[in-house]
């Protein structure tokens, strides 16, 4: 009975549910048939919907691999649209199964808040970005400007260590929801626009127009985003991880949706290994040994999800820089299926 009874009273002593904190999450989302995943409100190249409703970016396809993984079918997964407010408390409340939402990682968010980071999908930094007729082309000419950002980000620490730091008078104004910051930008509410510099040539598409607006050159902090799951199944933590390592690997190993169906005919070991012609490595995930296989068939690796959704080919003309594989001098690395 103990085992019983235990772990849901230390749940209520840490103010969770237990089927929240110990719930076989994989099983979950196969009775249910779809996985559950948090994404922005709409930013363009990460989660993002179309007038149809349709989802694409570079976070969803996060989401898409994992369906993709789970069910063989990356349909098999629904979006909720989430604030920066609201997207830790849908996670722990089990209202989503996964956060793909440009969210960054850090070490109050992972120690403090029950959630694990499963992997790092886009190195980002923030940024500002300034109207042109400003005359501004330094971050440090920016004192006692009025400067509009999130509630419930990493930014608003961020900016306000930067301008301490810089001996810089701020007027911080925030608001929830990132439209809102965006529309009051726009309006000459405030003179700056701070977030991820990912998503300021993001929201940089919606102003009235754009050829206004610049980036400045600097980036104040370390924002490296990434996918989050609870704490306390660390089997849905290693499907989640593993999917974005089986894209990470994929375009290491040359593994493209368009060649997946004959690379399963290559002689190399680490490959078979990969789309499971040899080994059992998808049954120590609780899927089929095809898993990869499947991942990249219909999502593609990550060299195709990063140039689809946010490459120097789409309107946000983002290069991949630290995004790079770590054999191209990024930072991208995946460790090896094996």
């Amino acid at each position: 009975m103990k085992r019983v009874v235990l772990p849901v009273v230390v749940g209520a002593m840490l103010g969770m549910t237990a089927t929240a904190a110990n719930a076989d999450t994989l099983d979950d989302i196969k009775a249910k048939g779809h996985v559950q995943c948090g994404v922005s409100q709409g930013l363009p190249g990460f989660s993002n919907p179309d007038s149809s409703g349709n989802w694409t970016g570079l976070d969803v396809d996060v989401c898409r691999g994992v369906a993709a993984a789970v069910f063989g079918d990356p349909e098999a997964v629904k979006f909720s649209p989430l604030s920066a407010k609201e997207r830790f408390t849908a996670l722990s409340s089990g209202e989503v199964d996964i956060l793909s939402r440009n969210t960054t990682w850090t070490m109050g968010r992972d120690t403090a808040l029950g959630l694990n980071f499963a992997g790092v999908n886009y190195y980002d930094g923030q940024g500002f970005m300034v109207r042109k007729s400003l005359g501004v082309s330094s971050a440090l000419e920016l004192s006692g400007a009025s400067v509009c950002t999130n509630t419930g980000t990493t930014t608003e620490l961020n900016v306000s260590d930067y301008f301490r730091t810089n001996n810089m008078d701020l007027e911080l104004v925030q608001f929830e929801k990132a439209d809102e910051v965006v529309a009051a930008y726009d309006s000459g509410r405030c003179d700056v626009y701070t977030t991820d510099a990912s998503g300021l040539y993001a929201q940089r598409l919606k102003l009235e127009d754009a050829t206004k607006h610049v980036v400045l050159p600097e980036i104040i902090s370390k924002e490296p985003l990434g996918p989050v799951v609870r704490q306390g199944d660390d089997n849905w933590f290693n499907i989640v991880k593993w999917v974005h390592f089986a894209m990470v690997n994929a375009e290491e190993m040359g593994i493209t949706s368009a060649n997946v169906e004959e690379m399963k005919g290559s002689g190399n070991p680490a490959i078979r290994r990969f789309l499971g012609v040899e080994g059992s490595f998808g049954e120590k995930l609780g899927l089929n040994n095809d898993w990869a296989a499947n991942i990249i068939a219909s999502v593609g690796n990550y060299a195709e999800s990063f140039e689809r959704n946010v490459g120097p080919a789409t309107p946000l003309k983002i290069e991949r820089g630290v995004n790079a594989l770590w054999s191209a001098g990024g930072l991208q690395y995946a460790p090896p299926i094996r």
